[in-house]
Formats: C-alpha cells, sequence, structure tokens
C-alpha cells in the first residue's frame, strides 16, 4: 500500500507511460497539420490551381472542403476508420485566357480531364504528405532536444526511440487514413450552396449556361466547370452501368400550375417517372385543378405520374373526387384508388406501392398519428405476405413511419425535404403553393416556404444508386434560380444490397436471386391480390 501511495506501482508507471507516449503522438500529429496550414500545398493543372491544407480534426465522416468566391462545394467521404477533412481553395490560372482567343470555346475544353485530375491528386498527396512529415519531425527533433538536457544520459537514447515511435505512427495513421478515406468508393454526399448550386448532376444545365455565356462571366464558367469536372470523379465514378430508372420525386403542389418547369427538369434529367406524394390542391375540391389547368398540364407531362392523396386533396372523410378526377388523366397512376383499391405498380423491375392519406381538409389536425393508423394497418396487412416493395409512397410521415415493410419510404406534407434513414421526405414544389406565397408578411412581398425536389436514381440491379435534391427560388416572379444542390449516395439511405452473382460451372443463366431492373421492363399494374392470383394490365405513358 504504501508503494502505491508513493507512485511506485508499475501499473501507475506503465499507465504514466502510455499517457505521456499518447501526449507526444497528439503533438507530431498537431505538429503535422500546422506545417500544412503554415505552407499549404499547390496542386495545378493546365487552367486551374488548388490549395490545400489538413483540417485538424479527426472523423469517421471527413469533408473536402472548397470554398469559392461565389459559394462552396463540400464533398463528405465515409470512411471506416477516422481521418483528417481537406480544406482546398480553388483559383483560376492565367493561361485559361488563351483559350478564349479560340472560336466557338466550349463547357468542356474548359474542364480538366480524368488524367488531370489524378496527376493532381497525386501532386496533392506528396506535398501535403512531406509538409506533414517535416511539421511532425520538427516536433518530434524539439521534444527529443528537450530530453537531452532533462533525463540522465542512459536514459536519454530510450526517449529519443519513445518520441521517434510516436512520430511514426501519427504519420502513417494519418496517411492512411487519409488513403483508405478519399477514394470515389467513400463518397456519401455531394453539397453546394451560393451561385454554385445551379450546378446539376448531369450535362444539361452546363449546356443551358454554355447558351447563355453571353450572361455571364468568363471565370463564372470556369468554376461550373471544374465543379462540374470533380462532381463525376466523386458521383458518377460510384455507378456502375446505366441507370435503371430516374424519378422526380415531388410533393404538396397546392393548386400551383408550375408544370412547366416541371416538364423542363423531366426533359433537362431524363426523367423516367414523376412520384407525387400528394397536396394536389389546398381545400380538397377538383374545380381548383380545373381552373388552374393541373389536369392538362399533368397530362402533358409526356410520362407516367405516380399519385397518392394528401389531406388536402378531399373535403371530407369520404370525398374522392379528386381521385375520381384524377384518374381520367393517361398518365396517371393512382397507388391506391377512388374505391379504396391498393395497387402495385411494377417500372423498369422496381415494386412502387403505396396508400393515401385518410386525412382531409377542414379536419380537426388533432393526433395524426393516431388518424393515420388504420390507413397504414390496412395497407401493412395487404402486402404483409408479398414480395417487399421497393419504394412505398403516402404523404404523412406520421402514416410512412407506420409501415413495416419497404425498402424506401417516400412522404410529403411537411414542406421541408428530409431524410431519416430509410425515410424520405419530399419538400415543397411550388413552395407551398399561391394560397401560401400570397399571404402577407411584415415588410414581405411573398411568404412562403422554399421550393424543392428531389431525383432518385437507380442502379441496374435496383439498389438506389443517388439521391439529389435541389432547391430554388423566384419561381412566381418568373426568374427560377437553383439556391443548392446536394447528392446524397443511396448506400448511405436504400438498406439493400445486390446479392452478388454466383456462376457455378457450366450456368449460362444468371443467378435466379439475382434482380436485374432495366428500362427495357415493363411497366405493369396489379392489385394487390387477396387470393392468390391477380389480373395484371399494361400502362401506357
Amino acid at each position: 500500500m504504501r508503494n502505491l501511495l508513493a507512485g511506485d506501482s508499475p501499473w501507475l508507471r506503465r499507465g504514466s507511460h502510455v499517457l505521456k507516449w499518447l501526449a507526444v503522438l497528439a503533438a507530431c500529429y498537431l505538429g503535422g497539420v500546422a506545417a500544412t496550414n503554415l505552407a499549404p500545398t499547390v496542386a495545378e493543372t493546365s487552367q486551374y490551381r488548388a490549395v490545400l491544407r489538413l483540417d485538424p480534426v479527426p472523423r469517421h465522416s471527413p469533408v473536402l472542403h472548397a470554398p469559392t468566391i461565389v459559394g462552396d462545394v463540400d464533398v463528405q467521404f465515409a470512411s471506416p476508420v477516422v481521418a483528417p477533412g481537406l480544406d482546398v481553395q480553388v483559383a483560376v490560372r492565367e493561361e485559361i485566357t488563351n483559350l478564349f482567343t479560340r472560336p466557338n470555346v466550349d463547357i468542356k475544353a474548359l474542364q480538366p480531364s480524368n488524367d488531370e485530375i489524378s496527376a493532381a491528386i497525386g501532386q496533392a498527396a506528396r506535398g501535403v504528405g512531406l509538409r506533414f512529415v517535416l511539421g511532425a519531425g520538427a516536433i518530434a527533433v524539439l521534444l527529443a532536444l528537450a530530453s537531452h538536457y532533462i533525463r540522465q544520459r542512459n536514459t536519454r537514447r530510450h526517449h529519443v526511440a519513445f518520441v521517434a515511435s510516436a512520430m511514426v505512427v501519427a504519420t502513417a495513421g494519418t496517411f492512411a487514413g487519409i488513403a483508405v478515406t478519399y477514394q470515389p468508393a467513400r463518397f456519401a454526399e455531394y453539397r453546394t450552396s451560393g451561385v454554385l448550386g445551379v450546378v446539376q448532376r448531369n450535362a444539361g444545365l452546363l449546356a443551358d449556361v454554355e447558351a447563355r455565356a453571353t450572361q455571364v462571366t468568363p471565370y463564372f464558367r470556369n468554376l461550373l466547370a471544374v465543379t462540374q469536372a470533380l462532381q463525376q470523379k466523386y458521383v458518377a465514378g460510384t455507378v456502375e452501368g446505366p441507370p435503371s430508372a430516374r424519378f422526380l420525386l415531388v410533393s404538396d403542389i397546392h393548386g400551383a400550375n408550375q408544370y412547366a418547369l416541371m416538364r423542363t427538369i423531366i426533359e433537362q434529367e431524363d426523367i423516367d417517372a414523376v412520384i407525387d406524394s400528394g397536396d394536389l390542391v389546398n381545400f380538397g375540391r377538383v374545380q381548383e385543378g380545373d381552373a388552374a389547368g393541373i389536369y392538362r398540364s399533368i397530362q402533358s407531362l409526356g410520362v407516367p405520374y405516380v399519385f397518392t392523396s394528401g389531406n388536402h386533396d378531399q373535403s371530407s372523410p369520404t370525398d374522392r373526387a379528386v381521385l375520381a378526377r384524377m384518374a381520367r388523366i393517361p398518365n396517371v397512376v393512382l397507388l391506391e384508388d377512388a374505391a379504396g383499391g391498393l395497387r402495385e405498380l411494377s417500372f423498369h423491375g422496381l415494386r412502387i406501392t403505396g396508400f393515401n392519406d385518410p386525412r382531409y381538409f377542414g379536419d380537426d389536425n388533432a393526433d395524426p398519428t393516431a388518424k393515420a393508423k388504420p390507413a397504414a394497418e390496412r395497407y401493412n396487412a395487404a402486402v404483409a405476405d408479398e414480395p417487399e416493395p421497393d419504394l412505398v409512397v403516402t404523404h404523412e410521415p406520421y402514416a410512412a413511419e407506420q409501415v413495416e415493410r419497404g425498402r424506401l419510404l417516400v412522404n410529403g406534407h411537411i414542406h421541408t425535404p428530409a431524410l431519416e434513414g430509410n425515410r424520405i421526405q419530399v419538400g415543397t414544389f411550388t413552395g407551398g403553393g399561391v394560397v401560401s406565397h400570397y399571404s402577407e408578411g411584415a415588410g414581405q412581398e411573398l411568404n412562403g416556404q422554399p421550393y424543392s425536389f428531389d431525383i432518385a436514381q437507380f442502379g441496374p440491379s435496383c439498389e438506389l444508386t443517388s439521391l439529389t435534391r435541389y432547391s430554388f427560388r423566384n419561381l412566381l416572379e418568373g426568374r427560377p434560380a437553383y439556391d443548392s444542390v446536394q447528392v446524397v449516395s443511396g448506400a448511405r439511405i436504400d438498406p439493400y444490397r445486390p446479392p452478388a452473382t454466383v456462376q457455378q460451372p457450366g450456368q449460362t443463366q444468371p443467378d435466379p436471386e439475382k434482380r436485374i431492373c432495366s428500362r427495357l421492363e415493363d411497366t405493369t399494374l396489379r392489385p394487390i391480390p387477396v387470393a392468390a392470383s391477380a389480373p395484371t394490365s399494361t400502362i401506357t405513358p
């Protein structure tokens, strides 16, 4: 006991030794990070220059942060280990002005190639690594020199090895974390803010920007080009094969006919079908949609329009007039019809089901979870023995949260986009509609929610590959502009993982357990059966 109180316990000595080693390890790590910030690394392509620094706080979800004068770009990675974040400042080199002396320059000429990006990444890795080693080594040398004057001669050599081992571990651990983390396969999310929100995931918008070249500065076009190249490097590189389906997810139209914009999105984004999770009108009256020309506009979209009704789409508990009117539109698919029949849409190999909101305009809005329960229980009982749906669409989150079987859940109602596990909450496409927008607010001309929509893309193995979320503004003023674009890796949302194909010797047929989804697959709609079989009918878009 006397030895323990005196601090002579071997366990205490070992514990103290470990704590000192960890302190030296942290000091070397911080010294290396500080060196990358005091003397940042410069990596260049033929037209762009990037300045890189390490973020000192290691995380399991590090972010590659690229601030620009017109907005920020953040690429988030999901890592099995902790790794420091990267701060990257992108600038345009003076040499790019040579391009503008050429006739008919296009946006592709401004984009760095994959080889250039890979070479720049290698240049950046070497520069950051060298600076980190020098910074960590400087701290290690200072600690070793301090021990030279403090320690006795017979312990100095031991202490130098002690410090050197901490430096090696700090350096190797940091390099390993960066190498494992910053790979396209680890991509988790892509987000932009400010003016850079106009960048979309495909080349459609860039072509549109190019057509308006006289309205933007060359510098702005350069930033779009380099951002597009980064997005293609980290997002498109994670998808194998062509997409099987691209869905435009919208909700809460609320009587505002903004389908001209929806048609533009469908054309530019190569959309296969629209999924609307309800609240098409405000007061549950068919006349609202007729007066606004909504039904005619839906028919003009040219793609299937999958629909479940919301609490504003009926004026009483038994009113189904809006559903009956929607059923008369050739390209509308009702997942629950006006008679209450539940149906499964098979679209490009994906199974889509859903059910209507039991609430109505004018109810007391009390305990929506309890009000959604009968409809959710009815749906759960109907699909209990069915193959698990790939998408389940309903209006309110309180109903979606009660669904027992479904890979992905889609709802609206809240007017704010959100993600909660496998539940995708879609914002309002029209900013809450004309009633919301033209309510007067103190000191405001218009008062409403942000406009937003989502695009869900599925791969050839029926998996969700990405969810792209857009928010925009100035639609009522006739000058729509994107505020932000967020691309989320489907692996973060979709619990489904395609089974690996096991090719047996002599096997010529594909593995029957491996699902294949394709735009060539038939599109059919069938009642969810109560008996063992039920007829199917072909849908004509």
